[in-house]
């Protein structure tokens, strides 16, 4: 009765499916980095003014008076009128005037600060600089995912700088050089999937069908915003930087706003779709007797517990994200209609739910294909009970030796009385 239950752990025709397309998208995923690589030619500096940036450190800050402005003209703040002197990195010392006006920073002694230097040579103070503190934060995350993560978390740190590359050197320059930005997204995020996937879960069955999963979806969230942006009328213009991009590089900021809703969504795609595939191994190694109708509702459950959580977190990220256009909004008191239908509100409510569907999207899928690669069973075939003298961890020789007679081995209990 045993051999009712020797199936292979998983389908082999499924398996043969699953590199059948995966190896076609790789291939075609790394013709697509060659032919679309930049070779840069995109704008280096876009004022062409020739500035460069400089560190100093502030030695001295002197305070003056704030000039009198209009009435009803917003007022200085008065820790941001008068002089700075700075020592520009290389020993040169020079006094300059304190950034003034709305929204003014304040500096003091001993910060260190970015210069602008002009080709004229004149100094003049532009921020605070940043770059300590950014990499000791840097280091405590690296130092915490390692610790939690082990050997893990380093391949995870690994998959996260081949993202930023990619993003910084293919993404980026490529849509900078007109290429078209949808397929320069698609192509990035295709070699982000496949690279950061297999280098952070490893070369494994569950990894490759987070993979088809996360293919399938993000083909969907692209399918449906490409129609919803149509739909809606939206063509990516909402704010002045998009604005200055389609007047002076010509840019498709349609494209671009499709490109960024597909990499937006790959990011929370593998989140759901390794869960999903990892839920379902892991239910099929402690239960070996489930099916595929089994192990498909076991990890459904689970997806949906899992898909209410994210969804509340997408809303609550693009609201935290628009908060200061929400409180102008709020400030200005129009309906709730008119604003939700304006430009940039109606943009974010489209992103937001086509990547969602997408995201509901992926659950069933990458499911339903782990499923069919974990279940020892075939998916029209339920499990059956097995009786209680038979299990996977009784002994063969006991069952062969009950079928036959033999009386079963006494407990060790009765085993020491009968030696007494």
């Amino acid at each position: 009765m045993g051999a009712n239950h020797a199936h292979p752990p998983s389908s082999r025709r499924t398996v043969m499916a699953g590199v059948a397309i995966l190896v076609p998208l790789a291939v075609i995923t790394l013709a697509g980095l060659l032919w679309l690589w930049p070779d840069g030619t995109a704008a280096g500096d876009p004022a062409g003014s020739g500035v460069e940036r400089v560190t100093g450190t502030v030695t001295a800050v002197t305070l003056k008076k704030c000039p009198a402005v209009p009435e009803g003209a917003p007022q200085s703040d008065p820790a941001t009128c008068g002089n700075a002197d700075v020592r520009v990195e290389g020993g040169e010392a020079v006094t300059l005037r304190l950034p003034s006006g709305p929204g003014a920073q304040r500096f003091a002694a001993g910060d260190d600060v970015i210069l602008l230097r002009g080709a004229d040579g004149k100094y003049q103070i532009s921020d605070h600089d940043r770059s300590t503190p950014l990499w000791l934060f840097g280091a405590a995350f690296a130092l915490a995912v390692i610790a939690f993560g082990r050997w893990r978390g380093v391949t995870a740190l690994v998959g996260l700088v081949i993202t930023f590359v990619l993003l910084l050197r293919f993404v980026i320059p490529g849509i900078l050089e007109g290429e078209p930005p949808l397929l320069v997204a698609i192509v990035g995020a295709s070699a982000i999937m496949l690279l950061v996937l297999y280098l952070t879960h490893g070369f494994s069955l569950a990894t490759s069908v987070a993979v088809l999963g996360t293919l399938a979806s993000l083909t969907l969230t692209g399918v449906l915003s490409y129609g919803a942006l149509g739909f809606a009328r939206l063509n990516g213009i909402t704010d002045d930087s998009a604005l200055a991009l389609d007047m002076s590089l010509k840019i498709d900021t349609q494209g671009l706003l499709l490109a960024s809703i597909i990499i937006g969504a790959l990011g929370v795609l593998d989140d759901v779709t390794v869960t999903q595939a990892v839920t379902v191994a892991e239910l099929a190694h402690a239960n070996p007797s489930y099916g595929f109708a089994r192990l498909y509702r076991a990890a459904g459950r689970i997806g949906r517990a899992h898909i209410a959580s994210v969804i509340n977190t997408i809303i609550l990220a693009y609201a935290g994200a628009s908060l200061p256009l929400l409180l102008l909004f709020s400030i200005g008191q129009q309906p709730l209609g008119d604003v939700l239908t304006t430009p940039v509100i109606a943009q974010e409510i489209v992103r937001s739910i086509v990547g969602t569907l997408g995201l509901i999207a992926a659950v069933p899928i990458t499911t339903a294909l782990a499923a069919l690669t974990a279940s020892r069973h075939h998916p029209e075939d339920p499990p059956e009970p097995l009786p209680a003298e038979e299990s996977f961890f009784t002994p063969h020789t006991d069952q062969h030796a009950h079928h036959h007679g033999a009386p079963a081995e006494r407990p060790a209990r009765h085993r020491r009385r009968t030696r007494a």
